[in-house]
């Protein structure tokens, strides 16, 4: 049976491999699927990915506010990850906290300079169950 819905995004990058190894150790993102210069990258708890797409020049870039964001299982590996995206030279301006729904963020710049939110704190599952639960028109 094929997917149905909002199975994926995808991201020109110039080294698959070097995204790879990025959205792994910020994101917790790994290959399910790789091919000649492209890979698909997942968190192996849904079936939506991002497709990494190996290309010379990397044509956009997902700039803030536009980000790929992934949560994080506590605060004290949010923690952990803003510091060594700081000593890195990856982390875009300091975290933001922004209370109930959306929790505390911080955005981090990918090798090709696409944007990658980690965050703690957000109701994002919490609000699509209960929309769900409704007639699902809006939360």
């Amino acid at each position: 049976m094929p997917d149905l819905g909002f199975s994926h995004i995808a991201l020109p990058v110039r080294d698959v491999a070097a995204s790879i190894d990025f959205y792994a150790a910020f994101g917790g993102l790994k290959p399910v699927l790789r091919a000649e210069g492209k890979a698909w990258i997942g968190d192996g708890r849904r079936t939506f990915v991002a497709v990494l797409i190996e290309m010379d020049v990397v044509p956009t870039v997902l700039a803030p506010p536009a980000h790929l964001g992934v949560a994080c299982a506590s605060r004290e590996e949010f923690d952990s990850l803003v510091e060594r995206a700081r000593a890195q030279g990856l982390l875009i301006g300091e975290p933001v906290a922004e209370g109930d729904e959306v929790g505390i963020y911080a955005f981090l710049r990918d090798p090709d300079g696409h944007t990658l939110e980690i965050s703690w704190g957000q109701s994002v599952e919490q609000v699509v169950r209960d929309a769900l639960q409704g007639d699902g028109s809006s939360p």
